[in-house]
């Protein structure tokens, strides 16, 4: 197997350094931001920032700023932190005994001493900033290039497919499902993408009628333009291509936040749909990946430009972003949750507790690691 997988490494794209640095750009974006959050906010709590590290492990280059934070770049480029006075190491982890002999003054700059609802605006301020960071670059995307989009006009109709079976016919104009408007293609393609097996009610214009057809898409297997596959509802039609059903449409600043905010909405809202349907076993856990993935994926994007890369970046964003909320600890939202604990009990979580709490979340984030990466070695040596 070692081989095979060698060989597979070999043709990604004509060698592994073509994925590697757009593989860099990106996760280094993304966690530059996350790290950064957490860095500001410090700062304005007056909290003293020992270190602001980009990776792990050794140091390769950095320098001091005033204030005496060690700024630098580390050899394994696979995360970063935030070291703050008082941290017993990157994961925020207390010293216990350097806090029971710190002098009140030092104390007061200690990240462990501060209130509660000063070490949750630090701690939640890093997936914050991954999501800021997700809507600027949606947004300046928007303002750049407008929203060019296809209007939901069927072309054609695959025999034996639910849209046929619902009565679909070349030329039906969707115009709404369950309720909701339909401004373009990719808009009901989204939806039905994410409804496979779900009876949806949909409105068509068939020449000048309205017509409620009811359709329920099949959960198939798709392919993308770089072979990766995908398990997405279908409904079995394709978009009209005729130059009537083409829309460009220039958008201004407000405009673009707004729909920034709405993509980076959306990333949330499939990301969580996903996550629960591995949950309940609608989903297949097989589509979960880590770093050897994204650098495939970077690799990939990057062939296509840098607005896709860069785009590629924010979605990034909002997933690291919403990971790190999840309530599992030694990630933020496992700190958040020891902070809600505390501030309910008057009193925070005694050192044993908070000990066994920070192994069980090492114990987690190291499986969901193994388990990713057995999912990209699979996924690479089959694709």
């Amino acid at each position: 197997m070692g081989s095979y997988l060698l060989s597979h490494l070999h043709a990604l794209g004509g060698g592994v350094v073509a994925y590697i640095i757009p593989f860099l750009f990106v996760l280094s974006l993304v966690v530059f931001f996350h790290e950064f959050g957490h860095f500001i906010i410090a700062r304005l709590c007056g909290v003293r920032i020992l270190v602001f590290s980009l990776g792990f492990g050794p140091e390769l280059v950095g320098f001091n700023d005033r204030h005496g934070t060690r700024w630098k770049i580390s050899a394994v480029p696979l995360g970063g932190y935030v070291k703050f006075f008082g941290d017993e190491n990157a994961s925020s982890v207390p010293d216990a005994p350097g806090l029971e002999a710190m002098a009140p003054a030092d104390r007061a700059q200690s990240f462990h001493f501060q209130p509660v609802r000063k070490r949750a605006a630090i701690v939640v301020a890093g997936p914050m900033a991954n999501f800021i960071l997700a809507i600027v670059i949606f947004s300046a995307i928007f303002m750049v290039y407008g929203k060019q989009s296809m209007s939901a006009r069927v072309d054609s109709v695959q025999p034996d497919s639910a849209a046929a079976a619902a009565g679909f016919q070349p030329g039906d104009l969707v115009v709404a499902i369950g309720g909701q408007a339909i401004g373009d293609f990719e808009q009901m393609q989204r939806i039905v993408s994410e409804s496979a097996g779900d009876k949806l009610d949909i409105k068509i214009d068939r020449k000048g009628t309205i017509l409620e057809l009811t359709a329920s898409p099949a959960l198939k297997e798709v392919k993308d333009n770089f072979g990766n596959v995908h398990r997405i509802g279908i409904l079995g039609i394709s978009r009209s291509m005729a130059a009537e059903d083409l829309k460009f449409q220039p958008v201004a600043p407000p405009q673009a936040v707004w729909m920034g905010v709405q993509e980076t909405w959306f990333v949330v809202d499939r990301t969580l749909t996903y996550i629960g349907g591995v949950v309940i076993g609608r989903e297949a856990a097989d589509q979960l990946g880590g770093p050897i993935r994204i650098a495939q994926i970077s690799g990939q994007v990057a062939t296509i430009g840098f607005v896709a890369l860069i785009h590629l970046a924010a979605v990034l964003s909002v997933s690291i972003g919403l990971l790190n909320l999840f309530p599992i600890p030694l990630l933020d939202g496992g700190h958040l949750l020891f902070y809600s604990i505390e501030a309910l009990r008057g009193r925070p979580l005694s050192e044993r507790a908070q000990e066994v709490g920070f192994r069980i979340g090492l114990a987690i984030v190291v499986m969901l690691m193994i388990f990713a990466t057995f999912n990209d070695i699979v996924h690479l040596t089959t694709s």
